[in-house]
């Protein structure tokens, strides 16, 4: 046994779980060659680096079932492996670099006190609207424990798990076999080491054959998707069970109740038109609504978080990781900031929104979608 590594070894030099690698095992895309007298997996040199080649492809984005295809491809030997690896890897670093270049060049504008433009931003970074207000996100929008429990619940027993517009990586399971996808390259950027891999994709367009996955989920994205019934039909096709975190598009009671849709940026509710209707969401994947109450102190900093906080709203960089306030534009977010700043200065804003103290959470027309 001597030429072989224990479970524990690899895992701690590959830095994964010892659960990963039973997984792996487990589905078959990674068996070691034989077991320890005790009876635990111990891998060979060949183990090691087909777990190299497989890890590697999992970094770059690739779901476990393409990856199987790929280490298993009988005319690929470990050379071209290695040639195709450090291909894939090289595009990443230009795509890096160019993100660095538009950086370096926003920060110069800044230190000589240029302020550039919505437009000029959309246009250095891509015409992605997350590449323009995504640099806030880690500091603002953080996993809501208690949303996260109902989505996780929702997720049943899945183990493979696909998250759509994931974003920096917020809500995605820990303990469940993740892969990412995230259109925009700014967002890819910004998840933290260790993340789930991050595929470049699109809702509406998945590369991954059907029922790839034991579920899909899409928190708090199919509001910027060109066409959310495509992209959930989408996601119904590649998993078996399907958990959406939206809105209510059709319902303006909440728009009424939620002060500030309703008193300072009315403009709000131009950016529903057109969009689907509830039904029309929950039949694409053939589900249920539930609705999700928000909590007063929501430590994901959303558009509706702070609806017992109305401080929070004067706060750019809260607002700037709202994708809202950029949709609606900078003169509607000037006029709402300017008099709500003014409401809580004079009290005005206490006295019309006195009942709301007595509130632990709110109905603001948040739905799970559930199938």
């Amino acid at each position: 046994m001597a030429e072989h590594l224990t479970v524990g070894r690899v895992a701690e030099l590959a830095g994964v779980s010892v659960r990963t690698l039973h997984h792996y095992d487990e589905i078959g895309l990674l068996e070691p060659s034989t077991r320890t007298a005790a009876g635990h997996r111990a891998y060979s040199a060949d183990d090691v680096e087909r777990l190299r080649e497989v890890l590697a492809y999992r970094r770059l984005g690739f779901g476990l079932r393409e990856i199987a295809d790929l280490v298993d491809d009988p005319t690929t030997d470990a050379v071209a492996h290695l040639c195709r690896l450090r291909g894939l890897l090289m595009d990443q670093r230009d795509r890096a670099a160019a993100m660095v270049t538009a950086i370096d060049r926003e920060l110069e504008a800044r230190a000589r006190g240029i302020r550039t433009t919505p437009e000029e931003q959309l246009r250095v970074f891509g015409a992605q609207l997350y590449d323009a207000i995504g640099a806030d996100y880690p500091a603002t929008r953080r996993t809501e424990p208690r949303i996260a429990a109902r989505i996780w619940d929702a997720l049943g027993d899945a183990r493979t798990v696909l998250n759509i517009g994931a974003g920096t990586g917020s809500y995605e399971p820990p303990d469940r076999d993740v892969t990412a996808v995230e259109p925009s390259a700014v967002m890819r950027a910004l998840r933290p080491p260790g993340a789930a891999p991050c595929v470049a994709a699109a809702a509406q367009s998945l590369p991954f054959e059907d029922q790839s996955f034991d579920a899909a989920m899409a928190v708090s994205t199919v509001h910027h998707w060109p066409d959310p019934v495509a992209g959930l039909r989408e996601m119904r096709r590649v998993a078996r069970r399907v958990v959406v975190f939206t809105y209510d598009a059709d319902d303006t009671g909440w728009r009424q109740r939620f002060w500030l849709t309703r008193d300072y940026l009315p403009e709000f509710a131009d950016l529903l038109v057109g969009w689907p209707s509830l039904a029309d969401l929950a039949n694409a994947i053939g589900g249920r609504a539930e609705p999700v109450l928000v909590p007063w102190d929501c430590v994901d900093g959303f558009f509706e978080a702070y609806w017992r906080r109305p401080e929070a709203y004067l706060d750019e960089h809260v607002r700037r990781a709202v994708s809202v306030w950029a949709r609606v534009g900078p003169q509607a977010e000037q006029r709402a900031v300017s008099r709500l700043r003014e409401d809580l200065s004079s009290g005005r804003w206490a006295e019309r929104n006195r009942d709301l103290v007595a509130l632990d959470t709110a109905e603001l027309g948040l739905r799970l979608l559930v199938a």
